[in-house]
């Protein structure tokens, strides 16, 4: 894939599928630091808050509840954890949508494999922006920078991203949250 304006130095994601069994949108992030440092950034609620898209309260075991609230585009929900291995994977559902960070570290590098598995495929485009922008955030949360969020002003703007991701074929088509009556068919 190659990098355009809008997703230049930020994460980019692959979509990938297998028709009639799963659809995914996934991202891979190589940060040098322990995997303790990159696994609390992932599953603890005052670490999400930097960069996760909601504020999140989760019961950290599988069959755990997650819950999800104060995203000004989302009304609150839950979902449940399906898999939880201290420092190497944490996979919930949210949604319709199944949500999988799974962690490898070698050498002092820890690789985040990032893994949103799409109840609906025409959502890729609009979830891979999303994703892009929060990953940014939890980068420079990580990096020790200020951290906002990715509903901040200083987050990367999200339109611009998206429009890059549906150029690059995307699926896309599913209703975006925050614009009424609106969808991501661009």
């Amino acid at each position: 894939m190659t990098e355009t304006s809008a997703l230049q130095g930020l994460p980019v994601a692959h979509f990938n599928e297998s028709p009639g069994l799963y659809a995914v949108v996934v991202f891979e992030l190589a940060f040098d630091l322990p995997a303790e440092q990159v696994w609390s950034a992932v599953v603890e609620p005052a670490a999400l808050a930097h960069w996760f898209p909601s504020k999140v309260a989760v019961e950290l075991l599988r069959g755990g509840r997650i819950e999800f609230s104060d995203d000004p585009n989302m009304p609150p929900t839950s979902g449940e954890v399906t898999d939880v291995q201290r420092l190497a994977r944490f996979a919930y559902t949210w949604g319709e949508d199944e949500i999988v960070q799974e962690l490898t570290s070698v050498d002092g590098t820890t690789t985040l494999h990032f893994v949103n598995v799409l109840g609906d495929r025409a959502a890729a485009a609009r979830n891979a922006a999303g994703w892009t922008v929060c990953l940014q955030e939890l980068r420079k949360h990580l990096a020790g920078s200020e951290a906002d969020g990715p509903h901040s002003s200083s987050a990367a703007p999200w339109t611009p991203v998206y429009e890059e991701y549906v150029a690059l074929g995307f699926p896309h088509g599913a209703p975006i949250p925050g614009r009424p009556d609106a969808s991501d068919d661009a």
